[in-house]
């Protein structure tokens, strides 16, 4: 039987369609314009790639404390929409502010408060997702959103795009070219959400109290207190703290990482759009594999893909070595997300899933603080670009034992009668 999607699950996709072109454009144009910024202030390729490590690494600090505690305060009834909102315009308005800035000092501190507005908004649309959808229809309904998500963030890119590579033949200056990029896909990202925020409606929520920090604070300790009790969900958290890690910063560092060995912008851009035209159907087809052979299996097959491509890099030189990794890194980035995050969504209760999913948001991009970090110091202090994307092979290795882990503990609590449908 086909599977049909609701309306409600196709308007919380379409967000997926909006956030994504964000997130392409931070993959992509917003490291060369950058680096474009960094070099006319006289700033060396190890420093710019450094320094855009770091930046990227305060964002995921500032979720990483930020995350439960706004996931907490979510749960309270009708609070989860009008956090989410608030997040999303910071993240639209920063996004197109960021073109008019010409100091690439300034342009960082502008990008902290975008990507951290954007990265918010996904700690509630993600808890969104036990409102919207049920329990067996959750692996489906995530991977679809990423995939339509991949290939919808290819319209507003490749807009900006051409304005971009076309800007001296068009008379345009770069920064205005960046300028328009920008505003479009702001424009883009708040049109696409506007669906969702008319139609959604929180289903599962705790009552509101007088004191709803402090009461919501409280949920929030008795939640990890809880967390930390269910081997399970622990170890699960702990095997995405590593290997989601390694993805991040596969995907916030690629283009910096490809500038700075010297690879052709044009090229890099190009590459990465392929990328995401790549994730549309490799998500859909593991997505319907995993309904065969498991979830649990295909999120392990991602895992070991990510290992080898993190260990391919060490020995990337050339344009067709970068096109090779970005192909391979479209097959897999969906789809370890999309199961990841349906999985997780299924051993949670639902009417907790703010509290939640702000902690899954502080094992997932609140711990890529590791993974760039890892790629920054390692580069600085050995001058091999190739070896610092590598070092992330550990967070790989890592995370596959622990996650290996978890799924026996699933099964053996699955044997007592105590899991859910995962």
């Amino acid at each position: 039987m086909k599977f049909k999607l609701t309306p409600l699950e196709k308007k919380w996709i379409l967000y997926d369609v909006g956030n994504s072109a964000f997130a392409m454009l931070t993959a992509t144009i917003l490291p060369i314009y950058f680096n474009y910024l960094a070099k006319k202030a006289g700033l060396s390729s190890v420093d710019y790639l450094s320094y855009w490590g770091y930046a990227v690494s305060i964002c995921t600090l500032l979720i990483a404390i930020m995350g439960p505690i706004l996931g907490a305060i979510a749960d309270v009834k009708d609070l989860k929409k009008k956090l989410f909102e608030l997040f999303l315009l910071l993240g639209v308005f920063g996004c197109a502010m960021l073109g008019f800035i010409p100091s690439w000092f300034f342009f960082l501190i502008v990008f902290v408060l975008t990507n951290t507005g954007y990265s918010a908004s996904l700690i509630f649309y993600d808890a969104m997702l036990t409102d919207v959808t049920e329990p067996k229809r959750m692996d489906t309904v995530s991977s679809q959103g990423f995939a339509w998500g991949y290939i919808g963030s290819c319209i507003p890119f490749t807009i900006g795009l051409a304005f971009v590579l076309f800007a001296s033949k068009s008379g345009i200056s770069l920064q205005k070219a960046m300028t328009i990029a920008f505003v479009i896909t702001a424009f883009w990202w708040l049109l696409t959400t506007l669906p969702l925020l008319k139609a959604y409606q929180q289903r599962y929520y705790v009552e509101k109290t007088e004191k709803m920090v402090s009461s919501s604070m409280r949920r929030l300790k008795t939640t990890i207190k809880n967390v930390c009790r269910n081997k399970k969900v622990f170890t699960f958290l702990l095997a995405y703290f590593f290997y989601i890690d390694g993805v991040f910063t596969v995907i916030d560092m690629a283009t910096a990482y490809g500038q700075a060995l010297g690879l052709d912008s044009s090229g890099l851009l190009l590459a990465l759009l392929v990328t995401q035209i790549v994730a549309f159907p490799s998500v859909l087809i593991l997505n319907e594999l995993a309904k065969k052979i498991s979830s649990t299996t295909i999120i392990t097959i991602c895992i070991i893909a990510y290992l080898g491509i993190s260990l391919y890099a060490y020995t990337m030189k050339t344009q067709l070595d970068f096109w090779i990794l970005a192909i391979a890194v479209g097959m897999f980035q969906g789809t370890i997300q999309a199961l990841s995050r349906s999985y997780f969504g299924k051993i949670i209760p639902a009417e907790k899933s703010g509290e939640y999913f702000g902690l899954y948001d502080i094992f997932g991009k609140g711990a890529s603080i590791l993974g760039t970090i890892i790629v920054s110091l390692v580069s600085q202090l050995t001058g091999n670009l190739n070896l610092s994307v590598s070092a992330l092979s550990i967070l790989f290795l890592i995370g596959l034992f622990l996650f290996r882990k978890a799924v026996r503990l699933n099964q053996k609590n699955s044997e007592c009668g105590q899991t859910t449908n995962v």
